[in-house]
């Protein structure tokens, strides 16, 4: 009887164990990833958290990916990189153009009409870009992808541009320096700032406007704050944008080997390809967000189109002459930019022409 009793009672303790939950181990590694904009919009929904997910499942969970949007780790958006370098997070998104003139031979990938409207193009052509020539402008951090965003866009409290004398007067935000030299080659006043920035400066009319891509329209607010949005005609983008996705080199140099592998299945072209494919995607829907808030939507003239890149080349051979004055090779850097776009899609950027 006292063995039967001991065998029920072994039997329920086994049945009751296994009808309990599974409990979950602690992850052996948390990394505390930061950016600047809305988790709603396209590169958070559709590329880093599905990023920080695939992190975690490939690794079995043991590493967990935190993601922190609008700088809640400290600091501001301009400081990024140095953020990641220090320590002060694991890793986060980073525009290098935020800080002008540090990181120089990258600003050949953001000259004006230098990539195409896709977002995914432009990001294969950026990792070939970085892979031959930042390597050392980046050597304290971890690369794990870099991309480019979509098509730039000028968005107006105002009507749509319809001449180039519509660019007198106007106050417009710029992301880089770039951007702000092709600005202020059209005649604007050229404002750089921060995208956290933007939606405050336009409110307080501080800028009539700005460029910048489709998908960050909704997350800014733009349904209510901007009129009408013009792009340009033909292919090209006017203008681009480079980031990083990067995080803290020793960190990632002091995960073990198999740990540090799923980083790396999870890098690279690959990676960045993924990254610009999220701003496809929310290009796509932001502008069907902009149309249904009934704003205005304009495509330049391709005659428009035309004098317009004849001044971005102006900022381009400009560009040149600075970048050699610096001890670079500006024609060799514009040169390398443009190849790498067109083996990726099959045609070499340069002036526009219909």
């Amino acid at each position: 009887m006292r063995m039967f009793q001991a065998m029920t009672a072994a039997l329920f303790s086994m049945t009751l164990a296994a009808a309990a939950p599974a409990q979950q181990s602690e992850p052996e590694v948390t990394l505390r990833f930061q950016h600047f904009v809305s988790p709603a919009s396209a590169n958070p929904t559709h590329f880093m958290q599905p990023w920080a997910d695939a992190i975690e499942a490939q690794s079995n969970g043991r590493i967990k990916v935190e993601i922190y949007p609008f700088m809640q780790l400290g600091g501001a958006a301009t400081d990024q990189y140095d953020l990641i370098r220090d320590g002060v997070v694991d890793g986060g998104w980073v525009i290098p153009g935020y800080q002008p003139g540090r990181f120089p031979e990258a600003e050949a990938l953001e000259l004006p009409f230098m990539t195409t409207k896709s977002a995914e193009e432009a990001s294969r052509a950026a990792w070939a870009f970085t892979q031959e020539h930042l390597m050392d402008d980046f050597a304290d951090v971890h690369l794990i992808a870099v991309h480019m965003h979509g098509r730039g866009l000028i968005h107006l409290r105002g009507a749509p541009i319809a001449a180039l004398s519509d660019f007198n007067g106007l106050r417009l935000r710029g992301p880089s320096r770039p951007a702000t030299l092709l600005l202020e080659r059209l005649g604007a006043t050229p404002v750089g700032m921060p995208v956290p920035a933007f939606p405050e400066a336009l409110s307080r009319g501080v800028v009539d406007g700005g460029v910048i891509t489709w998908e960050q329209a909704p997350s800014l607010g733009f349904a209510e704050l901007i009129e009408s949005h013009t792009d340009v005609a033909g292919d090209q983008s006017l203008y681009n944008l480079y980031f990083l996705w990067a995080m803290n080199r020793a960190v990632y140099e002091g995960l073990p080997d198999d740990l540090r592998a799923v980083i790396d299945a999870n890098s690279g072209l690959m990676a960045s390809a993924w990254a610009g494919r999220a701003h496809d995607t929310g290009d796509a829907e932001g502008r069907i967000a902009m149309e249904d808030a009934g704003n205005t939507i304009a495509e330049l003239s391709p005659d428009l189109t035309a004098e317009i890149a004849v001044l971005g080349e102006a900022v381009i051979t400009d560009w040149i002459a600075e970048m050699d004055a610096r001890g670079f090779d500006g024609a060799g850097l514009v040169a390398s930019a443009r190849a790498t776009v067109a083996l990726e899609t099959g045609s070499a950027p340069g002036p526009y022409s219909e």
